[in-house]
């Protein structure tokens, strides 16, 4: 692969993944007693809770059904550095890959940073998160 064939960026780890439950407590438990995560952050406005697992999370997010005929991954997001936006961008864009607008601050495994959405070619959803610096 030429260098101008290479991403603007390098990736760096596995942030977090999304799943829809049809139970949220149930998950909790499931998810904290038996695997070991423990609840990072609840944000009731969305029916969504943050599990830490590790150096990543497990994001869970309470639907109905999930079960009925929809897919329980919501997405998976990927670190990455740099976050240049323009190169970022451009390089996507240069490929025929769309992304969901807009880039904008959200919370993760490292905390609160720049990330965008963009689907892989099989509809699978993608998001790409700015890696923080450790302080």
């Amino acid at each position: 692969m030429a260098a101008e064939d290479t991403p603007p960026f390098q990736l760096q780890a596995l942030d977090h993944v999304v799943l829809r439950v049809a139970d949220l407590e149930r998950s909790i438990d499931f998810y904290c007693d038996a695997i070991g995560c423990a609840v990072d952050r609840r944000r009731p406005e969305y029916q969504l809770v943050h599990l830490r697992a590790g150096a990543s999370m497990i994001d869970l997010v309470a639907r109905a059904d999930p079960a009925g005929g929809g897919d329980n991954v919501d997405h998976f997001c990927l670190q990455i550095a740099p976050f240049d936006e323009a190169a970022l961008l451009a390089h996507l864009e240069s490929r025929g890959v769309p992304i969901e607008p807009p880039i904008a601050p959200r919370y993760g495994a490292q905390g609160t940073g720049r990330s965008l959405y963009l689907r892989d070619p099989d509809g699978n959803r993608v998001e790409l998160k700015e890696a923080l610096q450790s302080a």
